[in-house]
């Protein structure tokens, strides 16, 4: 008497041999099995490659375009003109451009955190931009110069304008927070206190 797991691959390849294979798209034959082992390489080490932030402006964008054609020295601070080309200015540095070569390119950049989030005294998401004050004493620099970063692990002992050194693959992606717009955005992973 033939027992169950005697039966089950004849079972099996009767059941198979009633059913069009032609149905699934694999280049396994019936009665494959998957090897116990793989012998693929393991994927090599991801290489941050250290970026500036001029890398991040597409060579062809102008930030002082909204200027072209006014001399901002004779303005006075109440003067309308000035406030307009302050809005002016505002609009197209919201809108800045991302340079499309660094979309998926792991890099290692050095900037300034603003905090957005924390949690259980760790830091789990901020900006990252190219000067001290940008975003809490003076307004945001260009969307193309912020760079809203997602610590993974959350980064710990950091302080609001604390300079760093962060990790990850940027990414273009816009965000609006209450500190400025980003063009970019990071998965960090790392985050370290800046040493030139």
């Amino acid at each position: 008497m033939l027992q169950f797991r005697t039966l089950q691959p004849i079972l099996l390849l009767a059941i198979a041999s009633m059913l069009s294979m032609s149905a699934f798209a694999t280049d396994y034959k019936l009665g494959d099995r998957l090897p116990a082992k793989t012998t693929a390489k393991a994927p090599a080490k991801m290489v941050f490659n250290t970026t500036s932030w001029d890398d991040l402006i597409p060579q062809d964008w102008d930030p002082l375009a909204a200027f072209k054609g006014m001399d901002i020295s004779k303005l006075q601070d109440s003067d309308p003109r000035a406030d307009a080309a302050l809005r002016d200015l505002r609009t197209a540095w919201d809108a800045a451009p991302a340079n499309p070569a660094m979309q998926r390119k792991p890099i290692r950049i050095a900037g300034f955190l603003v905090p957005l989030e924390w949690g259980d005294k760790n830091l789990k998401e901020f900006l990252l931009v190219p000067y001290f004050g940008a975003c809490i004493h003076t307004p945001p620099p260009p969307a193309n110069q912020i760079i809203h970063v997602v610590a993974n692990p959350p980064a710990k002992g950091m302080q609001s304008m604390q300079a760093v050194w962060v990790e990850g693959v940027l990414e273009i992606a816009l965000a609006d927070t209450d500190m400025g717009r980003s063009t970019y955005r990071m998965q960090a992973r790392g985050v370290k206190p800046y040493k030139p």
